[in-house]
């Protein structure tokens, strides 16, 4: 069997979410895996409450992620300085299930993310503040530390996290 890879990150709110899908895919082919991508459920919400359907795709992806063998995460700024937040707990759940996880996409500390995102920070001392005042983490990392501790490694594209995970999930 060739290893599934969950295909996490905010691409489903792209224009047309089914092209970085088969890109996705494209890929994880290309290099001997299968690609999942969240929409893969084929959930039809069209007649569900919006409560409903936010329950129904939070399952369908949990049983997708249960099904796969690794994730790739695109951990690029969404909606602020830091990763897309579904994204982030389909991280921290694959982790806790202990599936290999390759993050990509972010290409700047969180520092840099975030001062880009506010235009500039504040500098008290040797630390550096958000506009409300609050303190912005600087382990020179991609995100937060919580999410770029869970990835076994951070790449800039999906190409290169899906070469290092097939390492990663390789079943020869």
């Amino acid at each position: 069997m060739i290893p599934r890879i969950y295909l996490a990150g905010p691409d489903v709110f792209y224009p047309d979410p089914f092209v970085q899908s088969r890109q996705l895919k494209e890929i994880c082919t290309a290099h001997g895996m299968e690609g999942v991508f969240p929409m893969d459920a084929g959930l039809d919400i069209s007649q569900m409450s919006k409560h409903q359907a936010a329950q129904a795709i939070y399952q369908a992806n949990i049983e997708l992620i249960n099904g796969c063998d690794g994730m790739i995460a695109n951990m690029e700024m969404f909606r602020g300085p830091g990763m897309d937040g579904g994204t982030a707990f389909e991280m921290g759940y694959a982790t806790a299930r202990g599936l290999p996880v390759v993050g990509y996409g972010a290409r700047l500390s969180y520092l840099e993310r975030t001062g880009s995102y506010y235009q500039g920070l504040e500098k008290q001392g040797e630390l550096e503040l958000d506009p409300s005042g609050l303190t912005v983490e600087d382990f020179d990392l991609v995100d937060n530390l919580m999410m770029a501790c869970s990835a076994h490694q951070i790449v800039k594209t999906a190409q290169e996290a899906v070469i290092v995970l097939k390492s990663l999930v390789s079943k020869d």
